[in-house]
């Protein structure tokens, strides 16, 4: 990878010198000095595309499959049906955010392209359709679905673990004599989403890195990366960093 600013030498919790990586503001800092404030919406159309075609998908998902044909998880159950009642929910999440992520993926690609031109000060992608274009030009249908299945994976890894993990520790760990049992178990399926977010991080790392490899950018080609045969051979060269 690229980094354009030296790291800076700190201390752990432990007293250890350590190098630590410039945070956001700093980042954000280096940006409006190269390319001013404009720098900082790199590809914010495309994005904004994006999260309106995922919202319009899911939407249609919910509409084509509504939940009010789907159990809901209750008090009352027993453990077999409450379990079969998450796993059908789960079910009907992931169709959602697999439909909406295959949808919205081109523009995430466009996106991704659009930002990390910053590297080599190119405007390759400039404008959306010319983005759209340039795609299909160089790379055909396949060109917008680079680092999908990464992306994929990642999201449905995420929506098993968090339900799966969440139902668990409400039913087994969470006692329904404990005053603040209903608090506790509202907040459950949101804190195993900071946890299970670290678990599927690498994935969406990934599938970020191959929506910008080998697209004639500077910032997808060597020295700043491999050209990679796959996500699969990218997933390997990260792991043995």
């Amino acid at each position: 990878g690229r980094e354009p600013l030296p790291p800076t030498v700190g201390r752990n919790v432990l007293g250890r010198k350590v190098l630590y990586l410039p945070g956001f503001f700093t980042y954000a800092r280096h940006i409006v000095e190269v390319d001013g404030k404009r720098g900082l919406f790199r590809g914010l159309t495309p994005r904004l595309i994006s999260s309106t075609l995922s919202t319009i998908t899911r939407g249609s998902v919910k509409k084509a499959f509504p939940l009010e044909d789907m159990e809901h998880v209750s008090n009352k159950d027993d453990v077999k049906t409450s379990l079969r009642k998450v796993v059908k929910e789960t079910s009907h999440e992931m169709m959602m955010q697999c439909a909406s992520r295959v949808v919205s993926h081109p523009l995430h690609v466009i996106s991704m392209r659009c930002m990390v031109q910053f590297v080599g000060r190119e405007v390759k992608y400039s404008g959306v359709l010319r983005a759209i274009g340039r795609i299909f030009k160089e790379e055909g249908i396949l060109g917008f679905f680079v680092g999908l299945v990464p992306h994929i994976l990642g999201d449905v890894i995420f929506l098993w673990c968090c339900n799966l993990l969440a139902h668990f520790i409400n039913t087994y760990a969470v006692d329904d004599n404990f005053s603040q049992a209903s608090v506790i178990r509202s907040y459950t399926k949101f804190v195993m989403g900071i946890a299970v977010s670290m678990l599927t991080y690498p994935f969406l790392l990934v599938g970020d890195l191959m929506a910008v490899n080998n697209c004639g950018l500077r910032a997808g080609l060597p020295p700043y990366a491999p050209a990679f045969a796959s996500w699969i051979h990218c997933w390997r060269y990260l792991s043995a960093q």
